[in-house]
């Protein structure tokens, strides 16, 4: 290689200083040095740089195209260096968050905001997750924190779990659907002869979740919950919500709550993060965990908060203990501000999950 960052810091500081002896003065070398680097980066490359015909040297044609282009790798370079600094002083190149399709992912802007502010120079990466989704993310390695993992978790372990609260479901159809003027309760009779409408799970590795589809029943598999609530309000099935967006709706007119003789069981949601992390990230990680749990109550509608008050104070408690424990490491106090979860990429399947 013939261009070395060295010569292109040299080419910088001569351009921005405007003479051979100011650059040398910025880069605390002899003038006799940077003279020589310039020419043996001339004679290396062929071409002349410097047009020294009149009383100072300007750039020719092509030492303007080394500089402009030059620039540009400078910048990464240095922006190479501080982020292996970074990792070294304790952060991580990236954080991955698997976020179940349940959670309202605006809510988490404000508290990726505060974390940027930061200035951590830590990627983020927000992966979209369906049902077991979730777990499969955390569990299989494609994430290192999950927030709103609904059910229980699955065998194996490897990852650690926060109780967020329980979401409760009722069934609901649009007002036109047939079952919406069917005698309450409805049975599991009436409602086999319908279409489900079911958000497909996005497990790739453990086996796809379904829940709420009775045996037999044809079902109308779309990508996530909010794509299940426009299916229903268009009366293309029925299936179950969560109860507070269907009671909005209901409000509005546009979907009709039926009760039935078997309702569906309220469903308990986490907050997991993987087990064991590596170094600094893994009291970051756990820091999240602690800090930010309160804080996942407003992520989902229709969360039951499992927490009062005393509670939720005694985890804010935690979240500053665990600031002191980890005050050293940088990374955790952008964790704590942060407040939670990690991403890879994903595949989404087929297969029903949420009815």
């Amino acid at each position: 290689m013939k261009i070395s960052l060295d010569s292109l810091l040299i080419l910088d500081a001569i351009d921005r200083r405007g003479s051979f002896a100011s650059a040398a003065e910025e880069l605390f070398r002899v003038p006799s040095a940077i003279t020589y680097s310039v020419q043996k980066l001339e004679q290396d490359l062929g071409v002349a740089l410097f047009d020294r015909s009149g009383h100072r040297a300007v750039l020719t044609e092509a030492g303007t195209e080394l500089l402009r282009e030059g620039r540009h790798l400078l910048v990464a370079a240095g922006e190479l260096e501080a982020r292996v600094k970074r990792i070294a002083s304790g952060y991580e190149a990236e954080l991955r968050i698997a976020v179940s399709d349940l959670v309202d992912i605006s809510r988490l802007y404000p508290i990726i905001e505060a974390f940027y502010r930061q200035n951590c120079g830590t990627r983020l990466t927000l992966l979209r997750e369906v049902y077991g989704g979730t777990w499969d993310a955390l569990a299989t390695g494609r994430a290192d924190l999950a927030i709103g993992a609904p059910s229980d978790g699955p065998a194996g372990g490897g990852y650690a779990t926060h109780l967020l609260g329980t979401l409760d479901f009722v069934f609901a159809v649009a007002p036109h659907h047939p079952l919406a003027g069917k005698p309450e309760p409805l049975q599991q009779t009436d409602i086999l002869v319908h279409r489900a409408i079911a958000a497909a799970d996005s497990s790739r590795n453990l086996p796809p979740r379904t829940s709420g589809i009775l045996s037999g029943q044809d079902v109308f598999t779309v990508p996530d919950m909010q794509a299940k609530l426009e299916a229903h309000i268009y009366g293309l099935g029925g299936g179950y919500l969560l109860k507070n967006i269907a009671a909005r709706y209901a409000a509005e007119g546009k979907l009709v709550i039926k009760a039935v003789d078997e309702p569906k069981a309220g469903s308990p949601v986490f907050h997991g993060l993987a087990q064991p992390p590596a170094g600094a990230f893994a009291a970051m990680v756990r820091g999240a965990a602690q800090a930010a749990q309160h804080r996942g109550f407003a992520w989902i509608e229709g969360t039951n908060k499992n927490s009062g008050s005393s509670s939720i104070n005694r985890t804010i408690s935690q979240g500053q203990a665990i600031r002191s424990t980890f005050r050293r490491s940088p990374a955790a106090n952008c964790a704590l501000r942060f407040g939670n979860a990690c991403t890879r990429h994903r595949a989404r399947r087929t297969s029903p999950g949420h009815a």
